[in-house]
């Protein structure tokens, strides 16, 4: 199911992408439109992870890292009967996370310094459990695809006012019109994705360490967070800001335009409340612990060396 969704993605932002292209150039803008969406598919879908982990400057977390971070992702991996993902850490003092990868066998999951240095183990465990949902869940295609394309589209239309075809096509204000709706109609698609995929996530990332509350009190600290420390590569790339766990967007309000996450306060009482759900542990078998040992570090001081 999940490639069936990336696929129709894919064709929807497409046809938006040619429709952009018809209005500023006609038939022939169109075919162009199509030429470079059909590469932008096959690039994305090859590239795509190394395209945002190399935005963030995340680097790899070695197997025997002091704090036992690659174990206790490891572990959670088996748990969700998943290969084990590719493992980087983002060096930000904002604390957030996010998955990426164009299928489970060929993941990642990145953690920013700060997540690691201001939440507790079970904390922790319960922000890579949901990274890992969204890998489980094929959904990180689909959020790749999706910034691939609305920053695509969105530079289209920005340059609409630079071709005459398109002026004399649609005239002075079809051309403004054409430079609003074309972005807002690829956010939109982001927006909708976004919202369901982070409350299923968050559903299957506490059924993975089996403790709905360790994800809601992880989410609450991201929040506070992330609303008050700068993310400056997210800041520059703020279309890839639908991928992390809590919207990383505040410094220079883009997260208005892209504000592609439910509250958080909706997300934590749904957690509360799968702890209130009558236990079905016959019929699910134990629940996942996790054991390994990553010890808390002091709030402001670097976690560090990470090999």
């Amino acid at each position: 199911m999940g490639y069936t969704k990336t696929a129709i993605l894919m064709a929807a932002m497409t046809a938006l992408f040619m429709g952009v292209g018809y209005l500023l150039g006609g038939s022939g803008g169109a075919l162009i439109a199509l030429a470079v969406a059909t590469g932008m598919n096959v690039f994305t879908w090859w590239n795509s992870d190394k395209m945002v982990l190399r935005m963030h400057n995340a680097q790899p977390v070695t197997r025997d890292d002091r704090l036992g971070l690659h174990a206790m992702t490891m572990e959670l991996a088996r748990n969700a009967g998943l290969p084990e993902p590719e493992l980087y850490l983002i060096d930000t003092p904002q604390p957030n996370a996010f998955a990426t990868g164009r299928n489970p066998s060929n993941a990642a999951v990145a953690v920013t310094s700060g997540l690691v240095q201001n939440l507790s183990r079970e904390e922790l465990a319960g922000v890579i459990a949901h990274e890992l949902a969204h890998i489980r869940n094929h959904d990180t295609a689909i959020m790749t695809v999706t910034a691939t394309f609305a920053g695509a589209i969105s530079m289209l239309a920005n340059f609409a006012l630079f071709f005459g075809g398109s002026r004399e096509r649609l005239g002075l204000l079809g051309t403004l019109l054409l430079m609003i709706l074309a972005p807002l109609a690829a956010a939109l698609v982001q927006m909708a994705i976004s919202r369901t995929r982070e409350y299923a996530a968050d559903k299957a990332g506490a059924e993975i360490c089996g403790q709905p509350m360790w994800l809601a009190s992880a989410l609450e600290k991201i929040a506070v967070g992330s609303a008050r420390i700068d993310n400056e590569a997210a800041e520059r790339n703020p279309a890839t800001a639908h991928m992390f766990i809590i919207n990383p967007l505040h410094a220079h309000k883009h997260d208005n335009l892209f504000a592609t996450h439910p509250a958080t306060e909706k997300r934590v009482a749904a957690l509360r409340a799968m702890t209130q759900q009558p236990r079905q542990a016959s019929q699910r078998g134990p629940q996942p612990t996790v054991q390994s040992h990553i010890p808390r570090t002091r709030r402001g001081n670097r976690a560090g060396p990470w090999s």
